[in-house]
């Protein structure tokens, strides 16, 4: 009769009430169902959730924690907004954390890279000719992080992870800023192509030029002067 290894094979644990509300939470917050600056009431969300307001309350301030609402004294939970020095140091900070991917990816398999990107790729164009925005910013993160762990380098993954919900929310509001869907289609299309043909060259253009297009795309939607990706 085989062993089995305890730690391995431990009972697994339930979430809690409160970590699926969090769960819940996080997801309306990236995909912009609760707005930035939106205000969180306890009661309505309680009766939302059908949930007492102690396990809400909890949730609610794992995710003051995790920086995604902040807590004002005397008026409530609200949902973070992002400045647009935040836009230029996430696009700044994952422009770093991509160009460093492709390296690994581009000095390595590229063919198996290529293979894996073609997955969200195709994803995003079955829906920009739906018309599925929410689909495509979907596909659109998704191609982004099967790009990093493309790379095989788990340092990259941690570093992509610290910033994807931020990426999320932002890649919400860049929801409607393509009028044409298959516009950023084309760009993650021409991207794998290079990758696919081991162009290094134009793949590190490429990354570059899209970080400098979405965030010029926010800043034109907030109406803000938009300044270049270093």
């Amino acid at each position: 009769m085989t062993t089995l290894v305890p730690e391995e094979f431990a009972p697994l644990e339930r979430q809690s009430t409160a970590e699926l509300i969090a769960e819940r939470l996080r997801i309306a917050i990236m995909r912009g169902v609760l707005a930035p600056g939106a205000q969180l009431g306890e009661a309505s969300l309680a009766a939302q959730f059908a949930v007492s307001r102690g396990p809400l309350r909890e949730a609610m301030q794992r995710l003051v924690s995790e920086g995604l609402l902040r807590s004002e004294r005397n008026r409530g939970i609200f949902v973070i907004e992002l400045t647009d020095e935040d836009v230029h140091d996430v696009y700044r900070s994952r422009a770093a954390i991509e160009r460093a991917a492709l390296e690994c990816i581009m000095s390595g398999d590229t063919v198996t890279a290529y293979r894996r990107l073609l997955v969200p790729v195709a994803v995003m164009t079955e829906a920009a000719v739906r018309g599925d925005i929410v689909a495509v910013t979907d596909a659109d993160q998704d191609f982004h992080e099967v790009l990093v762990d493309s790379s095989g380098s788990p340092r990259l993954r941690r570093a992509m992870r610290t910033l994807l919900l931020e990426t999320r929310m932002l890649l919400g509001e860049l929801q409607g800023a393509y009028p044409d869907l298959t516009d950023q289609v084309r760009e993650h299309e021409v991207l794998c192509a290079a990758i696919g043909a081991g162009d290094a060259p134009a793949a590190y253009r490429l990354i570059e030029e899209h970080m400098h297009d979405a965030v010029a795309r926010l800043m034109a939607r907030r109406g803000s002067a938009g300044a270049p990706v270093e």
